[in-house]
């Protein structure tokens, strides 16, 4: 479902934990809080503040540091 970005918590070059909430998502005035899966450094973000996402859409691009486990 489309989503708008209500906010974006990270920059890229940022380190982030997994967990770690990196983009805020509203739809259907419901909001969303998108989290990084792992731990690592931010490479690229894909969107910006008001924008409108599809399903699917990359929207943060985690490095993950060497040896994290679990993806989510």
């Amino acid at each position: 479902m489309p989503s708008v970005v209500v906010e974006v918590r990270v920059a890229p070059g940022e380190r982030v934990r997994a967990g770690q909430a990196v983009v805020v998502l509203e739809s259907m005035k419901t909001e969303t809080v998108l989290r990084a899966a792992v731990g690592g450094v931010v490479r690229a973000v894909g969107c910006a503040k008001g924008e409108m996402v599809e399903e699917g859409r990359v929207v943060v691009e985690i490095a993950e540091d060497e040896g994290e486990e679990g993806r989510g």
